[in-house]
């Protein structure tokens, strides 16, 4: 009889926290112009991304709003979102848009 050690929930979060975080900007769908712009600036990894301010995006060359906004929905498609915005809030324009 095979014995089960139960995984520890925490545990779990925690290292699909880190490993979300770890992601590169390419593997979140950014488009590679995004990703270019962001790589010289020396933007490599969702981590590095979330320590950015939208001021300091928009000062890098060819970013501009769209570019933000790009970034902005990629994030939340990984889980994470502006600050006041939450997922729900992210999901109702597509579910306006869907009726």
């Amino acid at each position: 009889m095979s014995t089960r050690i139960p995984v520890d929930r925490a545990q779990a979060a925690s290292d699909d926290l880190q490993r979300r975080l770890e992601m590169s900007t390419a593997e979140i769908g950014l488009a590679v112009r995004t990703t270019n712009c962001l790589e010289e600036k020396g933007v490599f990894t969702v981590n590095d991304l979330l320590h950015c301010s939208p001021e300091d995006l928009l000062s890098i060359s060819n970013f501009g709003e769209k570019t933000l906004e790009e970034v902005y929905k990629a994030l939340e498609g990984v889980g994470f979102y502006r600050p006041g915005r939450n997922q729900r809030a992210a999901e109702a324009p597509l579910a306006r848009r869907a009726k």
